[in-house]
């Protein structure tokens, strides 16, 4: 017989800091991951300076890369990008300066690898679901794709695959509509 322990975010707080690994607790279970290509990183930071700008503009939430989303004790995630209305942030954000509900949106950009394909794909999103949250964006930056999906009862329904040439719009995002190569020009600039 086998027994499997469950971490909680108390123990995480054991781990070292600035060591070049990404943690998170996906339903008890630890995920750890070396940093990200400058690349991903690069998309990410595009996505979250086109919410940001729309979100200047349009004064509808706020947009942050990477942040801790604490669900429960034994559920931390750090997704690439998340947006929270503005109504809502009040009741997402605690003083630890961390979001304790679901975001609005949680972006993901995708990763190399079958690990990080399952993950980003299966895992996560099946979190994300079940913790509430409306919009899942998966972004592709080989394909140059953006999927989107939103919450439908207890999981996420694909809604459409664009390409790079077409319009990302979101019905709970007023006003927002950005063309998907929007995320991916900073890609042409590095050498």
């Amino acid at each position: 017989m086998s027994t499997s322990i469950r971490l909680t975010i108390h123990d995480m707080e054991a781990l070292p800091e600035d060591d070049g690994k990404r943690y998170e607790l996906i339903d008890g279970e630890l995920h750890v991951t070396t940093q990200p290509h400058i690349d991903h990183q690069l998309v990410a930071d595009a996505i979250c300076g086109v919410l940001r700008a729309w979100c200047r503009r349009t004064k509808a939430g706020v947009a942050v890369s990477a942040p801790g989303v604490i669900f429960s004790e034994d559920e931390a995630v750090a997704p690439d990008v998340v947006w929270v209305r503005r109504d809502r942030l009040g009741h997402v954000l605690e003083e630890d300066g961390k979001l304790h509900a679901a975001p609005d949106l949680a972006v993901e950009v995708l990763s190399p690898g079958k690990t990080h394909e399952s993950r980003d794909r299966k895992i996560k999103p099946a979190r994300y679901a079940f913790w509430g949250v409306p919009e899942y964006w998966l972004v592709d930056r080989f394909t140059r794709t953006v999927e989107v999906y939103r919450l439908e009862g207890v999981a996420f329904v694909h809604i459409v695959t664009l390409d790079a040439a077409e319009v990302l719009t979101s019905p709970m995002m007023p006003e927002f509509a950005c063309q998907v190569n929007e995320f991916f020009v900073d890609l042409e600039k590095v050498v």
